[in-house]
């Protein structure tokens, strides 16, 4: 199920650069979400019946008096603030999704966030408004506030108080939910009143959810369920436990008993299809993701059908594993693990050819997959391409030393079994990249030229502070030319300034790998100095100066890594 390789005709030029208008509005939904957050009052203060159609974010709410008692309201605010918008027909982000992200741009979970950083993760869950709020105790009861931003026009759309006792807490953030959305969507169906759960086990859930330790979490969930036995959402958040325990004989019983007419119980089945996975019931695996993608083939349903044919072998009459996993990467065309799949299937059936195409597709969207890079090299050396197979395996060497002992074993068993990749979440982040829908046709230039193009005008968005335009314009270079030194360097440069520096050592390692400069490894010695590694960061900074003895970045470096 080979697709031909992207052909040079669609590769091209896009609208001239925005980054401007960009910036100026980035300013300006910072300067709005201060307002927001901070509850200053805002001179740009507009009706929620202007709310764009998007995606929306919603964030814990803050317990303003830090009050122990209601801890477990931040979270709940969230939760029931999005399950009512989404009951109007509206499109707010799961606390799945916003986990995710946290994880992805390493937040703790608990922390108190800038508002950059808020802005950071509605972008990376593709949210075009916020909801932050704030709650406290009072006489009354609770008092909560909530304000919605529009994050493209960068102001705040609605700003609502509401009170009430906690017992009522439903009922309150239903008649928030009503002031925020528009008036086409200000009614909540009856279904979902109907699926509200107990007070007390609402508050169990919660609790289990915010848990510090598995067992404290599983006590929550059970009160949960007993005090409410229909509580499917408890099921999968006991799922979630019992996974992070390895105990996946329990996690399957846990959302095997979600009945099929359970709004969650697609959700549910996906999950039982891991667990599923994990136990090596690969027969009632491939029956659990044949019933869902025969309902609706999602990439993430088809890549873990591909997953299970691979283990069991797969057939032309049940489907081959390079089927499914082709099937994904056209239905999901930037997530490099459908790739990475489609690649290491090709391999393990001694395609070479179609493996090295898959595998350079991988690393095109992951430049930092040492797996990725590890198994194209293998490849390569299959198909008597020993140079490029040495450059391979020398850059995942770079990424990281796991690939050292994959190096030292005998060339037939180099490549581990069990690499390919398992999708636990049936619904992941939009991913940030669109390349080939980005890059528009053109006859004029060659594809290294074009790749400088979009270097250059990544730079100058890079000066002027925009580096989610400048990385967005990094990808189309890296894309059209993937071992681009000053790309990966510019890139290594944005996620430094991010604060995301692990991203950071990987994109500087692999400048180095393309072209060893003085001002990578002295940026390099910059990102292990932040990641707290001084003997890896004086080293980087000794080769730069060794390189260019004038640096006087390298300079400053060794003189603040001199040992006391």
């Amino acid at each position: 199920m080979r697709r031909p390789p992207l052909s040079e005709a669609r590769l091209g030029r896009t609208r001239p650069s925005l980054a401007g208008a960009r910036l100026g509005r980035m300013r300006l939904a910072v300067a709005a979400l201060f307002f927001a957050v901070s509850g200053a009052p805002t001179p740009c203060l507009a009706q929620a019946t202007e709310a764009p159609v998007g995606r929306i974010l919603v964030m814990p709410f803050e317990n303003v008096k830090r009050d122990g008692t209601i801890f477990w309201l931040g979270e709940a605010s969230s939760i029931l603030l999005a399950d009512d918008l989404n009951a109007s027909g509206l499109n707010a982000i799961t606390r799945q999704e916003r986990r995710q992200a946290f994880e992805r741009l390493q937040v703790p979970a608990s922390a108190v966030l800038t508002d950059a950083t808020v802005i950071r993760i509605a972008q990376l869950v593709g949210a075009a408004q916020v909801i932050v709020g704030s709650l406290q105790r009072d006489a009354d009861g609770l008092v909560v506030r909530a304000r919605s931003l529009a994050l493209d026009a960068g102001r705040v759309q609605a700003d609502v108080t509401e009170r009430g006792p906690i017992p009522d807490l439903f009922a309150i953030f239903d008649r928030i939910a009503r002031r925020l959305a528009p008036p086409s969507a200000r009614s909540t169906p009856a279904a979902a009143e109907a699926e509200r759960p107990p007070m007390a086990a609402f508050e169990n859930l919660i609790k289990g959810l915010l848990a510090g330790t598995p067992a404290t979490a599983v006590n929550f969930l059970r009160a949960a369920l007993t005090s409410f036995p229909r509580y499917d959402r408890a099921r999968l958040a006991l799922w979630d436990v019992y996974v992070e325990q390895g105990d996946h004989q329990r996690a399957l019983a846990a959302v095997q008993s979600v009945p099929p007419a359970s709004p969650w119980a697609r959700r549910a089945r996906f999950l039982a299809g891991v667990s599923q996975l994990n136990l090596k019931k690969l027969d009632d695996a491939f029956g659990t993701y044949k019933a869902l993608a025969d309902q609706e083939p999602t990439p993430t349903v088809l890549n873990n059908l591909g997953v299970v044919q691979f283990r069991r072998g797969g057939n032309p009459q049940s489907g081959l594993p390079t089927y499914y996993f082709d099937k994904a990467a056209q239905a999901d065309p930037d997530d490099p693990d459908y790739f990475f799949n489609l690649g290491y299937a090709y391999w393990d059936a001694h395609d070479y050819a179609a493996a090295m195409y898959w595998l350079r597709e991988a690393v095109r969207r992951s430049p930092a997959d040492g797996e990725a890079h590890f198994v194209l090299g293998a490849a390569l050396a299959a198909s008597g391409k020993a140079a490029e197979s040495t450059r391979e395996k020398e850059l995942a060497r770079r990424l990281s030393s796991t690939y050292d002992e994959w190096a030292k074993r005998p060339a037939a068993d180099q490549v581990p079994k069990g690499l390919e990749r398992v999708k636990n979440n049936e619904v992941e982040l939009p991913h940030a990249r669109r390349i080939d829908t980005k890059i528009a046709e053109t006859g004029q230039r060659d594809q290294q030229e074009l790749a400088t193009f979009y270097l250059d005008r990544a730079r100058r968005l890079f000066q002027q502070e925009s580096d989610r335009e400048a990385a967005a314009e990094l990808d189309r270079a890296l894309y059209l030319s993937p071992y681009l030194a000053a790309g990966h360097l510019l890139l290594g440069r944005i996620h430094l300034r991010n604060g995301r520096v692990r991203e950071a050592i990987d994109a500087l390692k692999i400048s180095l790998w393309s072209a060893e400069t003085a001002e990578a490894h002295a940026a390099l010695a910059d990102a292990y100095v932040q990641s707290k590694e001084v003997d890896a960061a004086r080293a980087e900074a000794g080769r730069a100066l060794a390189l260019d003895p004038s640096s006087s970045e390298a300079k400053r470096l060794l003189d603040m890594l001199k040992s006391p």
